[in-house]
């Protein structure tokens, strides 16, 4: 009897760690098709900025689950694609952009949010003075982190106003080798360079 117990658990564990390892491959894949699709739609925007006046700006409105730009931040090696919305879906993509907040180069904040074992990874590696760079159809601004702080997983303070000088915040999950529902959020953040 305790051998066929052992036997349904150890099943039980490897469809779990199966399940696992499926959704995070299929969250990896997700990624790299929304990165794909930001370089394309960038590599367009080039060309069409470089055949209109100096001063045309594109308008910036995009949809929920639309890969809008991508996000370098060089010192733990991570290209990300930026996803407007911060539902499950988008987040599955990469990062996402906080709809009620604004685009780079409008002086306000910016909030973009990803998952801390995905995206995120090695966030809390990022120091005073490290980069951050969003490439998006109308440019690429590049910001230095200033400060973190780790808050409540329901403190909506951070989402606020900046106006006039801009400000770029990064949100994830906190802690980063946290098992299930994390109850805090590690936060960014980053003014321009």
């Amino acid at each position: 009897m305790l051998k066929k117990l052992a036997i349904v658990l150890l099943a039980i564990g490897l469809l779990i760690i199966g399940y696992a390892s499926l959704q995070l491959t299929s969250a990896q894949q997700s990624e790299k098709v929304a990165l794909s699709q930001a370089k394309e739609d960038l590599g367009k925007q080039q060309k069409i900025k470089s055949s209109q006046p100096e001063s045309s700006h594109p308008e910036l409105s995009f949809q929920n689950g639309q890969t809008i730009g991508i996000l370098r931040i060089p010192i733990i090696q991570k290209e990300l694609p930026i996803v407007e919305g911060t539902d499950d879906d988008a987040l599955k993509q990469g990062v996402g952009h906080y709809t009620g907040t604004v685009y780079p180069g409008q002086k306000d904040q910016i909030l973009l949010s990803g998952h801390r074992d995905t995206v995120f990874t090695g966030l809390d590696k990022l120091q005073k003075g490290d980069t951050i760079i969003m490439e998006m159809q109308h440019g690429t601004f590049t910001y230095a982190v200033v400060d973190t702080e780790i808050v409540d997983e329901n403190d909506t303070t951070v989402i606020r106003s900046t106006a006039p000088e801009e400000m770029l915040t990064l949100s994830t999950c906190y802690p980063f080798r946290y098992i299930g529902n994390a109850p805090k959020r590690y936060i960014v953040y980053a003014i321009p360079k």
